[in-house]
């Protein structure tokens, strides 16, 4: 995140680097992006003035303002303390849902990975490889409270059975 800039003038960044208002209309609307990503009102927050949760919505929004296909996401929430982690993989769960994004979620989190997942890819160490591709078979939508299921403790079982192999 830019510093100099506040929430809304971070997320219309890609595009006016991109140049969509001068070529063509741009398929999300920052201030739309805001509120979906629960931002509404923090427009004009700067990056000072945001959580580190607000930061990373920002962020999500920012990443969606072009309409990607795919949403390429490398231990986004890493930093963050559990429950405002928690919090955010369920409101990137219901941005999914809402958008269509495929999301692709790099994290060392086994519940986290299960949580977010209709299937998990395992790799290998260097040189990283897929070496077991897990189907996460958890209704949708998910909340929290899916995690002290018997069901999720089967699917995280299974991505630490094949990591035990020496993935």
């Amino acid at each position: 995140m830019l510093l100099w800039r506040n929430a809304l003038a971070n997320v219309s960044l890609p595009l006016e680097v991109g140049g969509w208002g001068r070529r063509h209309t741009p398929p999300q609307q920052p201030e739309k992006l805001l509120e979906l990503v629960g931002l509404r009102g923090f427009e004009r927050a700067y990056p000072r003035q945001l959580s580190g949760g607000m930061q990373q919505r920002v962020a999500i929004a920012r990443a969606l303002v072009t309409g990607p296909s795919i949403l390429l996401m490398d231990e986004p929430f890493g930093a963050l303390d559990e429950i405002t982690r928690d919090h955010l993989n369920q409101e990137l769960l219901r941005i999914w849902q809402a958008t269509g994004t495929t999301v692709l979620f790099v994290t060392h989190s086994i519940p986290e990975a299960v949580f977010l997942s209709g299937r998990v890819l395992v790799f290998s160490p260097r040189p990283g490889r897929i070496v077991e591709e897990i189907e996460v078979d958890l209704p949708l939508p998910r909340e929290q409270g899916i995690k002290d299921t018997p069901e999720f403790s089967h699917n995280t079982a299974a991505v630490r059975r094949v990591l035990a192999q020496g993935a």
